[in-house]
C-alpha cells in the first residue's frame, strides 16, 4: 500500500507525529509539491493525502492504480471530485474541525477594527504615550459592540458559533442561510435577506461555501447597499470578496474597515489591491492553524482513513 502526501507542511510543520500514517503502509511525505510534480509522485499511489495541491482530471486519469484521496481540508473544489467518482475513487474531507477557532479570529478581527489593540501597542512602543500631554489617548474611533448589529451570512456551525460569540456581546444578530433553522432560543435574532442584512448591519461576516452564487457576492452592488461605515469580515473563501471593490469601498470611506484572513488568490500577487487600502487588516488564512485545531484534523484525518480501510468510508463528498 502506497500512500503520498502532497504538502504535508501546513498541517504538521514538526509538532505533529506521521507515524501512524508510517503504519499503515508504504509513506511518501512532501513539505510541498509544485506543479510540474504532481503527477510523477502520484504515480503507482494507492492513497493520496492532499490539501491544496490539485488533482485535475488531466491528472488522475493516468493514475491507475488510485483507490482513494484523502483531504486535509474541508474545502474540496481542490479535487475534481467529478472525475473521481466516475474513476470509483472516493474523496473525503475533514468536515466541522475548526468551527471554534475560525469564530475567535472571527471576532479576534471585529475587536482589532473596532479596539485597535494592536495599533495603539505599536503607538505606545513608539514613544507616543511618554510623550502624550494627557493620560490617555486613541488613534483611531473606538466602538462598543454593544447594540451593534452584526449580519451572519451563512449559518452552519461556525456562522452558529459566532452567532454564540456575538450573543455575548450582546448584540443584535441577522442571518441568511440557504437553510433556516429554529433559533427561538436565541435573544435578538432576525433570519433575513441579503438586501436587509446589507442595509441594517454595522458588522457583515461571511461563512458561507464557495458556490456559483457566492463567488464575487461582496461586490459594488451588494458594497453600495451597506450602511456607511460597516465592516466586512471575511474567514470564508477568498473569492467570496471582489478584492477591487472592496478595497475602493475602503479607500473612499465608504466601509469603515476589513477584517480578512482569505484573499481570491493565495498567496496574494504583490499588486493585489487590498495589501494597500486604507484599514484593511489581513491575516495569512490562520484561522484554522491553531495547534489544538490542526490535532483535530489530524485526528479526524485519521478516522477517515480508518474507516476506508474498514470498507465504509466516511465524510465522503462524492
Amino acid at each position: 500500500m502506497k500512500i503520498v502526501v502532497l504538502d504535508s507542511y501546513a498541517l504538521n510543520p514538526g509538532d505533529l507525529s506521521w507515524d501512524w500514517l508510517k503504519a499503515l503502509g508504504e509513506c511518501e511525505i512532501y513539505d510541498r509539491t509544485p506543479a510540474d510534480k504532481i503527477l510523477e509522485r502520484c504515480m503507482g499511489a494507492d492513497i493520496i493525502l492532499t490539501n491544496k495541491t490539485p488533482l485535475t482530471r488531466e491528472t488522475l486519469t493516468k493514475l491507475h492504480g488510485l483507490k482513494y484521496i484523502a483531504l486535509l481540508s474541508t474545502g474540496y473544489n481542490i479535487v475534481d471530485c467529478a472525475c473521481a467518482r466516475e474513476l470509483g475513487v472516493p474523496v473525503s474531507n475533514i468536515p466541522a474541525y475548526s468551527t471554534n477557532a475560525v469564530a475567535q479570529l472571527t471576532f479576534s478581527l471585529i475587536l482589532e477594527i473596532t479596539n485597535g489593540a494592536g495599533l495603539h501597542s505599536e503607538s505606545v512602543r513608539a514613544g507616543e504615550w511618554s510623550s502624550c500631554p494627557d493620560f490617555c489617548y486613541w488613534k483611531t474611533p473606538l466602538t462598543e459592540l454593544c447594540g451593534k448589529t452584526i449580519g451572519i451570512v451563512g449559518f452552519g456551525q461556525i456562522g452558529q458559533a459566532v452567532a454564540d460569540i456575538a450573543e455575548a456581546f450582546k448584540m443584535n444578530i441577522v442571518a441568511v442561510s440557504g437553510h433556516e433553522t429554529d433559533q427561538s432560543h436565541r435573544k435578538n435574532f432576525k433570519w433575513t435577506d441579503m438586501d436587509t442584512l446589507a442595509r441594517t448591519s454595522d458588522i457583515i461576516t461571511f461563512h458561507c461555501p464557495l458556490t456559483e452564487k457566492t463567488t464575487g457576492l461582496v461586490n459594488e452592488e451588494f458594497i453600495e447597499k451597506c450602511k456607511d461605515g460597516a465592516i466586512i469580515i471575511n474567514t470564508s473563501r477568498g473569492p467570496v470578496v471582489n478584492d477591487n471593490a472592496l478595497a475602493k469601498a475602503l479607500n473612499s470611506g465608504k466601509l469603515r474597515g476589513a477584517g480578512l484572513d482569505v484573499l481570491s488568490v493565495e498567496p496574494p500577487q504583490k499588486d493585489n489591491p487590498l495589501l494597500s487600502a486604507k484599514n484593511c487588516i489581513i491575516t495569512p488564512h490562520i484561522a484554522w492553524a491553531a495547534f489544538e485545531t490542526r490535532e483535530r484534523l489530524m485526528n479526524i484525518l485519521r478516522e477517515n482513513l480508518t474507516a476506508y480501510f474498514n470498507g465504509t468510508p466516511q465524510n465522503v463528498v462524492n
